[in-house]
């Protein structure tokens, strides 16, 4: 088992506000693999520490790793250092810089008429 193949399956966890991925967001910070004793330790934080999706992130995280075959996993949760936004992927990055926001036709303001 490999880093890599970790955070790819990782991958498939996606914050339920933002509709990214977990490791996209940055939110992973270490990864610690014992293949003798096929067991794993994963460090990694939330967007913020009042996230209201922590338990259901830190559950399909470990849901996915016991998935791995690991004997045993060990999930430390950290706000330090606190995510910010610069800890995103550059690839996450560029696509938020280039994407275009435009407003929503069903938010814009529609004039009533009075009868």
């Amino acid at each position: 088992m490999t880093k890599e193949k970790i955070l790819q399956s990782l991958k498939k966890i996606v914050d339920p506000e933002l509709g990214i991925n977990i490791v996209d967001l940055g939110l992973i910070y270490k990864i610690d693999i014992d293949q003798k004793k096929k067991t794993v330790k994963v460090v990694m934080t939330l967007t913020t520490p009042f996230c209201p999706f922590n338990n259901y992130l830190l559950e399909q995280v470990e849901k996915i790793l016991k998935d791995l075959n690991f004997n045993k996993v060990d999930l430390k949760l950290s706000f330090d250092p606190l995510w910010n936004p610069q800890m995103m992927n550059l690839e996450l990055k560029k696509r938020i810089k280039s994407s275009k926001l435009k407003p929503n036709d069903s938010t814009k303001t529609k004039k009533r008429k009075n009868k």
